[in-house]
């Protein structure tokens, strides 16, 4: 492990750190931030702390069950297994799926385990969903039981919604302040508050940002060679192409034709890319005559990786913006992770290296993949702004729950400050609700400092919630 990434585990615990790294004996008790919290007998050996951690804890005191969603490797049954006491896998290969084939004869055999209980991979018995929220009706005590699941399951399955009874949370991969990659020396809060000071900070070379953008935020590749990470990226994509997209629902679909669409999604990462335009794309790279896709397919194409966890919408930003403006509706499209796409195109770190114009998409990807999680874990929301008319867009829009928001413009370069903070200006005089504050974040900056016109400039490699 990094000496970055000790730090800010030290942080996140208080100095309880080592527990995380070892056995945990039931009911010993760990310490976050301004919270006492136990930590389980089922904690794995290495477990790295994540940030969903504190609000797991949170949630399990306030509702019956807990669902944690996302996708397939980004650390769920491992943090969730923090937070338990038994597990149910529905998804073991090694007893040959006894439990699934238990749960499916009936659910009640695998519910009365020591709580809470982990019920990993829930969407293989989608039956089990109805039966814990009968369970947490039954004498509505509170923690009982923790799902994870990485693909939605088809919704006439489920009978009822479980609000009130399941809260569900979103997993992602790992932030670069999760994976030891970030110094943590700046916060989103901070921000809102205005308290942040000017200093200097490490600063991180164009190579090193490349191999972050291409290894990803997925726990296996944190301390592996960029060459594994790649493999493991790829291998991802391939076992999304060759089963889960038929696995999901039962349905037969083109793997040709699904590869090509997110081949599209790829080079169109981190841009708002309408299906019209996905479909443009594939046909203008597409050298079979006899290989077509229609709207309806893209379509459901889309929600079969959208059910996957695979991709990722960054919403249009709406809120007080005056309304004669033709502001615009479409969302961004993200991967998941920044590593799929570049596993889709083979892209390494020299490729980026040697295309910079790419490498500003990826590493756009990659900041706003971690304002989402910093935001999240605030509870706070990222969008994006685009108003058509005149072309002023900012990249990243964070809001918290009384409304107040923050405006951020992402660049690779410093050489590229006073574009992006002239584009902020422009959005300032737009808005009837003024943001609570201006932001420029970049890849090659080695330090925090708040300029004269009040935009704070910083690296991404500085920031943390």
């Amino acid at each position: 492990m990094s000496k970055i990434a000790q730090q800010n585990n030290q942080k996140m615990h208080n100095k309880t750190v080592k527990i995380c790294t070892m056995n945990i004996e039931k009911n010993k008790k760990i310490w976050y931030p301004k919270k006492e919290v136990m930590v389980m007998k089922l904690t794995k050996k290495g477990y790295i702390p994540r940030l969903i951690d504190k609000a797991i804890e949170e949630n399990l005191e306030i509702f019956g069950a807990i669902s944690i969603e996302g996708p397939k490797w980004c650390g769920k049954t491992w943090t969730a297994l923090n937070h338990s006491n038994s597990v149910t896998y529905l998804n073991n290969t090694a007893d040959n799926f006894r439990e699934k084939h238990l749960a499916e004869m009936d659910v009640n055999l695998v519910l009365d385990k020591e709580k809470p209980e982990l019920i990993d991979e829930w969407q293989e018995v989608p039956a089990i969903w109805d039966a814990v929220r009968f369970k947490c009706d039954e004498d509505n005590k509170k923690g009982k039981y923790i799902l994870t699941g990485s693909s939605v399951p088809i919704s006439d399955k489920i009978h009822h919604s479980g609000a009130g009874r399941i809260c569900k949370m979103k997993m992602y991969t790992m932030s670069l302040y999760e994976s030891g990659d970030s110094s943590g020396d700046v916060s989103l809060k901070d921000l809102f508050d205005n308290t942040v000071k000017n200093k200097l900070v490490n600063k991180v070379e164009l190579k090193r940002l490349a191999e972050l953008i291409v290894r990803g935020g997925w726990p296996e590749t944190v301390n592996i060679s960029i060459a594994g990470a790649m493999k493991i990226s790829r291998s991802y994509i391939e076992a999304v192409l060759d089963k889960d997209i038929h696995e999901i629902d039962g349905v037969k679909r083109d793997k040709q034709k699904m590869e090509m669409l997110l081949r599209s999604l790829a080079r169109n990462e981190s841009t708002i890319s309408a299906n019209n335009v996905l479909m443009k794309d594939i046909d203008d790279n597409v050298t079979e005559e006899d290989i077509t896709i229609s709207r309806n397919t893209v379509t459901d194409y889309l929600n079969v990786l959208d059910r996957l966890h695979l991709i990722e919408n960054q919403n249009s930003f709406m809120y007080k913006i005056r309304s004669r403006l033709n502001v615009g509706k479409n969302p961004k499209r993200h991967f998941i992770d920044p590593s799929l796409g570049c596993a889709i195109l083979n892209i390494t770190p020299e490729k980026l290296m040697n295309d910079l114009e790419t490498m500003g998409l990826y590493f756009e990807a990659l900041c706003e993949r971690d304002l989402k999680i910093y935001a999240e874990s605030i509870g706070a929301k990222l969008y994006h702004y685009r108003e058509n008319d005149t072309g002023v867009e900012v990249d990243a829009i964070v809001e918290i729950a009384d409304g107040e928001y923050g405006a951020i413009e992402i660049k690779l370069g410093a050489n590229k400050e006073e574009e992006a903070a002239k584009s902020l200006k422009k959005f300032y005089e737009l808005a009837e609700v003024k943001p609570k504050f201006m932001c420029v974040i970049c890849g090659l900056y080695d330090a925090v400092v708040k300029r004269p016109d009040g935009i704070y400039v910083l690296p991404i490699t500085a920031l943390k919630p």
